[in-house]
């Protein structure tokens, strides 16, 4: 790995640290060129002393807090401003420590609020401005003004225009550098925040995908209960009937029996392809074999099925279709007919009749059954667990439609669902 990157990497990962270790760094060599600085040539010997201790108070004060400049940034910006003021009031003119003035207005910048921002943008140029005034209009206040030292350092004596010149070429060149610093902070803070949102969406994207994944995993987990449960449920209710009735007419007739098996080979041979394309569709894209589902055209087929467990069905059918049932409504309808059948069948107990009607209307297809049976007051043996219910109402449900059971007066049990059509 490149060091200048394990560099750059061990920096991110300690970012408090490396400021601590930046501030040290700038306070033990700047603070020395302030000292050096501050030490004008020419001075009396032990003169400079107590100036050179001022500057590298003042010097300390403007880098030390250069440490804290991340996590507060507005109280290293505050410590900073306070030495500064210091300076301009009884420091020397021009520190090389005066560069944490743009340092700090790049980090308010960048990791302080807006309005820490703004204040101090506006700190560093008014400072620039009264800093060019007192290098050309006033004196070192320090030492004496009658001092041999005045006249390197002050321009009181200038003349005026030069002494405008001097403060206008000051402010305006280290206003230049303060407003260059700040812009590249709010560019680097703009870029930041919007680092930050990407992130935050990125977050969010997967949290959103994560929850889709999981809906779209129930959605089909009910949706193969329900293909289960309508395959599974009536074949096998079928199958079990005519197992029981074969078994008993055999005896007195072997010709029913043999017919008997014929219709339950036939029914688990069904049964058996509708779960074999169920299990491909788990399986994937590629496993799957596509047959025709069932509809409308196949009622008839599964009534004479139906017919075959011994339960006596009265079906009929009413009206025209005005138009076509939406993708699927068919095979809802269809459902919705051998689920309430098949339950006839399973809860309705002994001589039980069933009246189903398909009736065709303006809005679409109703289906009903109705059945003289126990129904409700199914015994505990025989009473199901709801599945069957529940799915078809949320398979209705899909086309818009709706389905109710209710047991009907005098015993027995009315389901009723419609399938309306889909309007353009």
């Amino acid at each position: 790995m490149n060091p200048l990157r394990r560099f750059d990497t061990w920096f991110r990962d300690h970012p408090i640290l490396t400021d601590v270790l930046v501030a040290c760094l700038l306070v033990f060599t700047v603070s020395g060129l302030s000292v050096g600085a501050a030490a004008p040539m020419g001075s009396p010997r032990g003169s400079e002393l107590p100036w050179m201790l001022l500057s590298f108070f003042i010097a300390v004060g403007q880098l030390a807090p250069w440490a804290i400049r991340r996590w507060r940034p507005v109280l290293a910006a505050g410590i900073t401003v306070s030495f500064c003021l210091l300076q301009l009031a009884i420091g020397p003119d021009l520190l090389p420590s005066i560069i944490a003035v743009p340092m700090m207005v790049h980090n308010l910048a960048v990791n302080g609020p807006r309005w820490a921002s703004l204040a101090g943008i506006g700190a560093a140029l008014a400072g620039a401005v009264l800093n060019g005034l007192k290098i050309a209009y006033a004196p070192p206040s320090f030492l004496d003004p009658g001092d041999a030292l005045t006249s390197g350092t002050g321009f009181t004596h200038a003349d005026p225009i030069q002494q405008v010149i001097i403060c206008s070429s000051f402010a305006v060149g280290a206003s230049a550098i303060v407003l260059s610093a700040w812009a590249f902070g709010d560019l680097a803070r703009t870029r930041r925040l919007a680092m930050e949102q990407l992130r935050d969406r990125a977050r969010q994207l997967e949290v959103e995908a994560a929850q889709e994944r999981e809906l779209a995993a129930a959605d089909e987990r009910n949706h193969i209960a329900r293909e289960m449960h309508d395959i599974v449920a009536h074949s096998l209710q079928v199958i079990i009937t005519q197992a029981d009735g074969g078994r008993y007419a055999g005896a007195q007739d072997p010709a029913v029996a043999v017919g008997t098996l014929h219709t339950i080979s036939d029914t688990g041979r069904r049964a058996l392809g509708e779960m074999r394309r169920l299990l491909g569709v788990l399986r994937g894209p590629e496993a799957v074999e596509f047959h025709p589902q069932p509809g409308l055209a196949d009622v008839g087929a599964l009534v004479e099925t139906i017919r075959l467990t011994g339960l006596e069905v009265e079906f009929t059918v009413e009206g025209t279709p005005r138009r076509e049932l939406p993708a699927g409504g068919e095979l809802a309808a269809y459902r919705a007919l051998q689920e309430s059948l098949t339950n006839t069948v399973r809860h309705g107990g002994p001589n039980a009749r069933a009246m189903a009607r398909l009736r065709w209307t303006a809005r679409g297809l109703e289906i009903s059954v109705d059945d003289d049976g126990r129904g409700a007051a199914a015994s505990e043996e025989t009473r199901g667990s709801g599945q069957g219910l529940t799915g078809l109402r949320e398979r209705i449900g899909l086309f818009g439609g709706s389905v109710t059971a209710a047991p009907r007066q005098g015993g027995g049990l009315s389901v009723h669902a419609t399938v309306p059509y889909q309007e353009i």
